[in-house]
């Protein structure tokens, strides 16, 4: 399996392309903020074309660029209960926080919503450009965070050691978990998503953040305090 991953201009969010294979389609995971152009690159090196945009919850971090990259012809994918969140999540910072953002990038944020956006739901199988993905609704980070599973790992890790690749947005970190004070953040949701869908994912896993590096479910299972506190 193909991937490469770019880091946004903003907040280190980790957008990942997927791919069977070089010269295939392909999908775009969690475009943030300043990605399309690094995105487009990797599209033209390896031959790829975007069959699909998923996006694993509404923040604006995470879906800043999914209208470029969509380019209005491949749908968003995003979880129902995120979906509202597409319409301006720009109005979703503090007050302080969308003038820094700017006087940052010397430019004026602007939002246009995708044209095509397909509505998932837990436990659902998406069978797009090659790949089998499955969805596991996982919210407290957001209401429709999810998370995304495919089998199969990226060239070049071997597969005596991992089986597996799930795409865990905020919902899961190395050694952390994602934050649940934002509006829409729910601690107790949270746990019983880290209980019911995160722990009992198998520990062949390799794991692949929304932000910082990637891990696997079995090192997350011994060393993540959050899920040790649940496990325990």
């Amino acid at each position: 399996m193909f991937v490469r991953s770019v880091v946004a201009d903003a907040f280190g969010t980790n957008c990942y392309v997927v791919a069977p294979a070089e010269g295939e389609e392909c999908l775009v995971v969690d475009p943030g903020i300043g990605v399309e152009g690094r995105v487009q690159e990797i599209l033209r090196e390896h031959r790829l074309r975007p069959a699909a945009v998923l996006l694993a919850h509404g923040h604006l971090d995470h879906v800043y660029a999914v209208t470029p990259v969509c380019a209005g012809t491949v749908a968003a994918h995003i979880h129902t209960d995120d979906r509202y969140r597409l319409v301006d999540p720009l109005a979703s910072l503090g007050p302080g926080l969308l003038p820094a953002l700017e006087q940052q990038f010397g430019r004026r944020a602007t939002w246009t919503e995708p044209e095509e956006v397909v509505e998932i739901v837990d436990r659902q199988v998406l069978r797009i450009a090659g790949l089998t993905v499955e969805v596991a609704h996982a919210p407290g980070h957001t209401e429709g965070s999810v998370l995304f599973s495919l089998a199969g790992v990226p060239d070049g890790i071997p597969t005596d050691e991992l089986e597996r690749t799930m795409l865990s947005g905020d919902v899961l970190f190395a050694g952390s978990i994602g934050r649940t004070d934002l509006p829409g953040g729910d601690p107790a949701a949270m746990q019983r998503s880290l209980r019911e869908v995160v722990l009992p994912q198998p520990d062949p896993t390799l794991v692949l953040p929304g932000h910082g590096p990637a891990t696997t479910i079995a090192r997350e299972r011994v060393t993540n305090p959050f899920l040790r506190e649940l496990a325990d």
